[in-house]
């Protein structure tokens, strides 16, 4: 009972720590935010002495925020789509189809996520620009080439848990369709996807977040008007001066949508992530 209770306290203690290791800076984005400039750049001091909610108001007017704001999500939500339809039906034909390559093809998508993003950076780069020259398809300084590049990095992973999500539903459910008379496609849209909502979601989340807080690569392939926020936010830096109210205003702005939309569907979220491994 000792024992019991001494792992009970250690591990509120490692949770209080580790909870107010992640609210700290959180709330010293939300305390910078609403400071005078000055007050931003001088002594950092816990409790504001004045509050003003400015920077708010003039984080769009400083830098194009709305258009970033509508670039990112417009990226975001075409990537997001795509990757959910694309690995749907991948994952279908993988976990109910039988083809010659199915067990290596799982491999390979399943090793891409072996690799360092940034070794993809430069041959993206030389193949949009080749493909620039050679042929005149602009992908370089496009919303095509930005989506291209994140529905590399966000379809392995959505295949991969979309096969374990469709392995554990039963076939029978889909013969009993065929029977009366559906195709395998009808079966796919009718039975399989109603039943896989969650982790069709939990796709869709994944993909959404994996290109929206990306900077490395919408630096090197966007140009002004394609920009999206990850890459807009370092503009209320210039020569002079860093806005760091500002730029603290701008993160808590743009991350309001995601949070948002993560809370409405972590329920989802967690069904989809988790469902593969528990259902029979």
């Amino acid at each position: 009972m000792r024992e019991e209770k001494v792992l009970k306290v250690l591990r509120v203690v490692g949770l209080i720590f580790f909870s107010l290791f992640t609210l700290f800076p959180l709330y010293t984005i939300v305390v910078s935010s609403i400071k005078p400039l000055q007050d931003v750049q001088s002594v950092f001091t816990w409790i504001p002495s004045r509050v003003t909610f400015s920077p708010y108001r003039d984080i769009w007017h400083t830098i194009p925020l709305a258009h970033y704001f509508v670039n990112s999500a417009i990226v975001c939500s075409i990537a997001a789509i795509i990757s959910v339809l694309v690995s749907i039906l991948a994952a279908y034909a993988i976990s109910r189809y039988r083809f010659f390559g199915r067990d290596p093809f799982r491999l390979v998508v399943l090793s891409t996520q072996m690799f360092p993003g940034i070794l993809f950076l430069l041959p993206l780069f030389i193949i949009f620009v080749n493909l620039d020259q050679t042929f005149g398809t602009k992908l370089y300084g496009s919303y095509a080439g930005l989506i291209i590049t994140y529905l590399t990095f966000a379809l392995p992973f959505s295949i991969w848990m979309l096969v374990g999500y469709f392995n554990s539903i039963p076939r029978e459910l889909e013969e009993a369709a065929m029977v009366d008379g559906t195709s395998a496609l009808g079966a796919l849209f009718r039975i399989l996807i109603p039943i896989s909502l969650p982790g069709i979601v939990a796709v869709a989340i994944f993909a959404f977040m994996t290109a929206w807080g990306e900077v490395l690569f919408a630096s090197a392939l966007t140009t002004d008007a394609t920009r999206t926020l990850a890459i807009g936010l370092r503009d209320y830096a210039n020569q002079s001066t860093v806005y760091w109210n500002q730029l603290m205003a701008a993160a808590i702005v743009v991350s309001i949508p995601v949070v948002a939309g993560f809370l409405a569907l972590q329920r989802y979220l967690v069904q989809g992530l988790t469902a593969g491994g528990v259902k029979q």
